[in-house]
């Protein structure tokens, strides 16, 4: 097993919570992470429809089943458990009790916020970030071969090509969860609906163009986009609030936590055809930036992450909010940096003044240095450089 990020944090929170709550996407590795960690603790999963029935008829009876707690899985799927489990906790009064999990964000997180306030802990787990690879010897060989496998589990532990598994997981999972949600009918609607916005990865998101491309209502494509949030399938950065500059743009931007999936969904199925493909600099930025996400959310911490770009096309892809104030990163695909690489960081250092910090490039290559006061990191340290940053 690969060892995971969130494994310390979830036990440390354990120590001081009754309950730790799991979410990410499916087939992130929650289930094996809450087994590994709770070895000797009973698993049920809520999927078994027989569990599920036992669960629904007799909420007591089902939990007094584990005196000593358990891992409760899938959990979205008997909701009505959360208020009894309130009282067994605070009955019990022993901390590290249940680890439960989860794949549906608002649902669960709705459920949880009534039933558990102050007594569940949340983590969010992702698929494998580049650190966590590293460690295990598994990163890819190439930065376009990352942009093609990305980082969920199952491709890291069978012998099976990513396109065959996406495949498969997005008739599995994607689009009978999501359409579940949504009630969506016509699933041809949908597939568009999701390549579009694959196509959309590290750029702007204009709502209303996604909704008319796809023949919706602005308020239809604004459902659904809320859905594929709350899947762990994209998330938006946000255009950082601080008023440096007048004339900033407010539209945020859009991208997929997993960058094989996007890869997929837009039909790249090679090396040869990522290294030429027009939407390759967007996949290097949404790989970089999930695992900025990964980051922070596999030790249990809020991102803080947003971009800033005015409407001249000033930009710099990440402000990374700390303690000390906001540390700029660019992103640039290429393996050589050029010498206008830089003009996004010193343009926003020049409006920031002292609330820069740190300023970073990451980039398509492998060395690290500093240059012109800039700290340059390879790809593959991607997810380090907010180490030891604070906030």
């Amino acid at each position: 097993m690969i060892t995971r990020d969130a494994e310390q944090p979830i036990r440390t929170l354990l120590r001081g919570f009754p309950i730790v709550t799991l979410t990410g996407p499916r087939q992130s590795g929650k289930t094996t992470l809450a087994k590994a960690i709770f070895v000797d603790r009973p698993y049920v999963s809520l999927e078994d429809p027989d569990i599920r029935l036992a669960a629904h008829d007799d909420p007591r009876s089902f939990l007094e089943r584990f005196p000593d707690g358990a891992v409760l899985d899938e959990v979205q799927r008997a909701p009505e458990l959360l208020s009894y489990l309130q009282t067994l906790v605070d009955g019990d009064g022993r901390m590290g009790l249940f680890i439960l999990t989860g794949s549906q964000q608002f649902g669960l997180m709705s459920s949880i916020s009534q039933s558990l306030a102050g007594r569940s802990a949340f983590v969010e787990l992702l698929p494998f970030s580049l650190d966590e690879l590293a460690r295990a010897g598994k990163v890819p060989a190439t930065a376009d071969a990352m942009l093609l496998t990305g980082g969920y589990p199952p491709l890291y532990d069978r012998d099976l090509p990513p396109a065959a598994w996406f495949s498969a997981y997005v008739t599995a999972y994607v689009e009978r969860d999501v359409r579940q949600l949504l009630k969506i009918q016509e699933l041809e609607v949908f597939q568009r609906f999701v390549r579009l916005c694959a196509g959309r990865t590290g750029q702007l998101l204009n709502l209303s163009a996604l909704a008319s491309e796809c023949g919706m209502t602005h308020n239809t494509a604004k459902a659904w986009l809320s859905v594929l949030e709350a899947s762990y399938l994209i998330f938006l950065l946000r255009p950082h609030h601080a008023n440096f500059n007048k004339r900033l743009v407010k539209m945020p931007k859009l991208y997929f936590y997993d960058v094989g999936l996007a890869s997929w969904l837009l039909g790249i199925r090679t090396p040869e055809q990522m290294a030429t493909h027009p939407l390759r600099g967007a996949l290097f930025e949404t790989l970089v930036i999930a695992e900025l996400m990964k980051s922070r959310l596999h030790r249990g911490e809020r991102p803080q992450l947003y971009f800033w770009r005015d409407s001249n096309g000033n930009e710099v892809d990440v402000l990374a909010e700390l303690g000390v104030g906001l540390m700029p990163i660019e992103i640039k695909s290429g393996k050589t940096i050029a010498r206008d690489a830089f003009n996004g960081l010193d343009k926003w250092q020049a409006l920031a003044g002292d609330a820069a910090v740190n300023p970073t490039l990451i980039y398509g290559g492998s060395d690290e240095y500093r240059r012109n006061g800039v700290q340059v990191c390879g790809w593959t340290k991607s997810g380090r450089v907010l180490e030891n940053q604070g906030g």
